[in-house]
């Protein structure tokens, strides 16, 4: 309905302009705007969706780069960096939807074992992708925050994270949260130890001391999980945090990922039912 209206308003002021001076010009220009009413009706179903589910966070592994280069005789390295394009796309996707916490699984702390050669690249992928794209997503009120241990990064890489999370912290926007040297295990473990030296007596201690000390403490817990790339793993992430979380797998490789496939990704989500163990 909100297309039909549109159309017949953008089809008077066209033809009071005097637009129609060729045939084939306005064909093309009445199908752009049919194809853009489109693309906003479903934006504002999609949102309608989040709000109706209470949507609010959503946990992405982004899967996929690699298999999605080799398949086209490419280096990792493109694959990667089409990786940043659908993160964008992603990022800008969840303000659109009025989806507040997006999650993305950048780097584990098992990634370390892939060849000097790939790790080295995206850790100067994050540095550049950071330093290029951090005005931009500044200007869009993006909040950035890191989670994993950063401790092993290098000082410049360190040094430009944490210009990151301060030139961002008081942005009220997406909140991204950048999964880097990230392991689940290894958060619980910081956790246990945390709580450990901080003296709490045992009986004291319950999920709440644990969440905490996690890396995301203050942070909702995903409502959705996406895995993309077809595998059907967790590899360890978000362990603690997924306990009620639901999955999804798409056979999609994150390099191919962008608006609509979150938004197909919300309507999944819209039927499920989500029942807490109960």
């Amino acid at each position: 309905m909100y297309i039909a209206i549109i159309i017949l308003a953008s089809l008077k002021i066209i033809t009071q302009t005097n637009i129609f001076t060729n045939g084939f010009v306005d064909i093309l220009h009445i199908c752009n705007i049919i194809m853009i009413m489109k693309t906003q009706e479903k934006d504002l179903l999609t949102a309608e969706i989040v709000k109706e589910t209470n949507l609010q966070h959503i946990a992405i592994i982004m899967d996929g780069n690699r298999r999605w280069a080799k398949e086209r005789n490419l280096p990792s390295a493109v694959g990667h960096k089409k990786g940043v394009d659908a993160l964008k796309a992603t990022l800008r996707a969840c303000k659109d939807f009025g989806i507040k916490y997006l999650t993305v699984y950048a780097f584990s702390t098992e990634n370390w074992n892939r060849k000097k050669e790939e790790v080295d690249f995206l850790m100067e992928l994050l540095a550049i992708t950071l330093q290029n794209e951090l005005a931009e997503m500044h200007s869009e009120g993006v909040v950035i925050t890191f989670i994993g241990d950063t401790s092993r990064l290098s000082d410049k890489l360190q040094k430009i994270l944490k210009n990151s999370v301060e030139t961002t912290k008081n942005n009220t926007g997406v909140h991204l949260q950048i999964a880097f040297n990230y392991g689940a295990r290894d958060e619980i473990l910081h956790a246990v130890k945390t709580i450990v030296r901080s003296g709490i007596p045992v009986d004291q201690i319950t999920e709440e001391t644990i969440s905490e000390n996690l890396y995301t403490n203050g942070v909702p817990d995903p409502d959705l999980l996406i895995r993309t790339g077809g595998e059907k793993r967790i590899s360890n992430y978000l362990l603690w945090q997924i306990a009620y979380s639901e999955i999804l797998v798409v056979g999609q490789y994150w390099s191919e990922f962008d608006k609509t496939s979150l938004a197909d990704a919300v309507e999944e989500f819209k039927n499920r039912q989500r029942r807490f163990g109960k």
